[in-house]
C-alpha cells in the first residue's frame, strides 16, 4: 500500500509543522475513490484542516494524483509521491519482472510435479551391487565419463540396470545439484513425443490449452535420460540432432529459439549400428550418440554377482513383507545360479520378491521353476531374429499387395491385423513405402 500526503501550505499558516498530524487527521483509506472523498474532505472542512493521511494501492495510485493535479491547480498542493510517468515506468517495469517471476514459477511448479513423480518410482538399489570383473569395467568407465559433459550411451539387454548406470553418471557429475530428468521414449506415441521432449505454446494443436514446458527444457543445466532412444521416430530423430549439435530448439508452435545448456545420456537395448544399416536409425545420429558408450554385461555373464544380488533382494524385500529368513534353502541357490536369465536383474528382483511372499521361513525358497520356461531362455540375438522374420513376413505382404495396407485385398487383410496395427508395426520396425510407388498408391486411392 502507497501512503500519500496531500498538504495545503496555506492552512500552515497555524504554525504547523508539514511533519505535524492534527489530531482530527484521518485514518487509511482502503482505495482510491476513498482517498479522493477524503481529501475533499480535508478541503472544505471548516476547520480547513491541514493534512490528509491516505493510502492507496500500488494500481490506484495514479488515478489519486491525477484527481490532485486536475483538481487542486489553484492550491499549492504537495503529494508526497512519484510523478505519473516515474510511476508508469516503474508500473512496466513491475508487470515485466512479474511476467518473468509467473515463467519461474511455472518452471518451478512443472520441476516440482517431475519430481514428485520420480519419488514414487522404484528404482534398483541405492548402490551398484556386485564384484565381477565385467561390472568393474562398466564402473571404471562411469567414473572417466562422470566429470565430464561427454554424451553417453548405454547399451545393453533389457533389465541389465542402464538407469541405475545413467544415474550413477549424474550423481558423480558437477550437475548433481540438479534432477536427472527421465523420458521414456518407448512408452509415448509417435505424436506426442515431439510436445513431450520440446514443449508446447497454447494453441499449438488441437488440446493445447496452455504453454508446456518440455523435458529439454526442464533439464536445461542438468541431466536428460533418454531411455529406449531406438525407439525414436525417424522424423524426430533429426530434430534431436539439431539440439545435441547446436544446443538450440524450438517449441512446437514458436519460432522463438531456446538455448540449451543439457547433458544427455541415452540408454537403449537395441543394436543401433544393425539399426542404422537397415535404415532404422539415423547414422549422423548415432555418430553423434556414441561418443562415450557403455554396455551393460548380462546376468549369465555375471555369476560371481548373482548371491550378493540375491543376498540384497532377500534383505529388501522381506524387510518389506515384515519377514526374516535365516537362509537361503540349497536347491534355490542352485537353481538360481544355473539359470540363463534373460529378463536379467529386474528378473531376478522379482522372482526374490515373490519366494519371500510365498515362503512361510525360516528358510527362503523359490516360488518359480526356473528350469520351466526354456521358451525366455532366447538370447538377444534369436529375439532379434523373431524381429527379422516378422519384418520379411510384412514385406512380403506389402510387395504382393503392390503396398497396399487397408481396403479389400490389401496387406492388413491378408495379414489378419487392423490396418493401423499394421501401421504401427511398420514405424515400429522401420518399414516406409518406395516413394515412387507410394505416390502412384495415393494418386489411384483418391482418383
Amino acid at each position: 500500500m502507497r501512503i500519500l500526503y496531500v498538504e495545503d501550505r496555506d492552512n500552515l499558516s497555524n504554525g504547523q509543522s508539514p511533519g505535524e498530524r492534527s489530531e482530527c487527521e484521518l485514518e487509511v483509506a482502503a482505495g482510491a475513490r476513498e482517498a479522493i472523498a477524503r481529501i475533499e474532505e480535508c478541503r472544505y472542512d471548516p476547520f480547513d484542516l491541514a493534512v490528509a493521511a491516505v493510502s492507496v494501492p500500488d494500481d490506484e495510485c495514479v488515478e489519486v494524483i491525477r484527481y490532485v493535479r486536475e483538481h487542486h491547480l489553484s492550491l499549492p498542493v504537495m503529494v508526497n509521491a512519484n510523478d505519473i510517468s516515474k510511476l508508469r515506468e516503474a508500473e512496466t517495469s513491475l508487470r515485466s519482472a512479474m511476467a518473468e517471476l509467473e515463467q519461474l514459477k511455472n518452471q518451478l511448479q512443472q520441476e516440482n510435479v517431475y519430481l514428485q513423480q520420480e519419488i514414487k518410482l522404484e528404482h534398483f538399489p541405492g548402490n551398484i551391487i556386485g564384484e565381477s570383473a565385467a561390472l568393474r569395467d562398466v564402473l571404471r568407465k562411469v567414473e572417466q565419463v562422470s566429470t565430464t559433459d561427454a554424451t553417453v550411451l548405454i547399451l545393453g539387454e533389457t533389465g541389465t540396470g542402464k538407469e541405475l548406470i545413467a544415474r550413477a553418471i549424474h550423481g558423480a557429475s558437477r550437475r548433481k545439484d540438479r534432477p536427472l530428468v527421465k523420458v521414456d521414449c518407448a512408452a509415448l506415441l509417435p505424436a506426442l513425443i515431439e510436445s513431450e521432449l520440446f514443449g508446447h505454446e497454447k494453441g499449438a494443436f488441437t488440446g493445447a490449452q496452455a504453454r508446456k514446458i518440455g523435458r529439454f527444457e526442464l533439464a536445461n543445466g542438468a541431466t536428460l535420460l533418454l531411455d529406449e532412444i531406438g525407439e525414436l521416430p525417424l522424423d524426430l530423430q533429426a530434430k534431436l540432432l539439431r539440439v545435441l549439435q547446436e544446443g538450440e530448439f524450438e517449441r512446437l508452435g514458436s519460432s522463438n529459439t531456446i538455448k540449451l545448456n543439457v547433458r544427455v545420456i541415452a540408454a537403449t537395448n537395441r543394436d543401433l549400428k544393425q539399426d542404422v544399416q537397415e535404415g532404422r536409425f539415423r547414422a549422423d545420429l548415432w555418430y553423434r550418440l556414441n561418443i562415450f558408450p557403455i554396455t551393460m554385461p548380462p546376468l549369465r555373464n555375471r555369476r560371481q554377482d548373482l548371491r550378493l544380488l540375491v543376498k540384497h533382494f532377500a534383505a529388501k524385500f522381506s524387510q518389506k513383507a515384515g519377514k526374516r529368513f535365516a537362509a537361503i534353502a540349497p536347491a534355490a541357490v542352485k537353481a538360481i545360479e544355473e539359470y540363463h536369465w534373460p529378463g536379467n536383474v529386474r528378473e531376478l528382483a522379482s522372482v526374490i520378491e515373490r519366494a519371500v511372499i510365498v515362503s512361510p521361513g525360516p528358510v527362503l525358497t523359490l516360488a518359480d521353476n526356473l528350469t520351466g520356461a526354456p521358451e525366455l531362455h532366447m538370447t538377444l540375438e534369436e529375439r532379434r531374429t523373431l524381429e527379422e522374420i516378422e519384418r520379411e513376413s510384412i514385406l512380403s505382404r506389402l510387395e504382393e499387395t503392390g503396398w497396399k495396407i487397408d481396403g479389400a485385398g490389401g496387406a492388413a487383410e491378408s495379414l489378419g491385423i487392423n490396418p493401423s496395427t499394421l501401421r504401427s508395426r511398420m514405424i515400429k520396425l522401420g518399414i516406409r513405402a518406395p516413394q515412387r510407388r507410394y505416390a502412384r498408391n495415393r494418386l489411384q486411392s483418391t482418383s
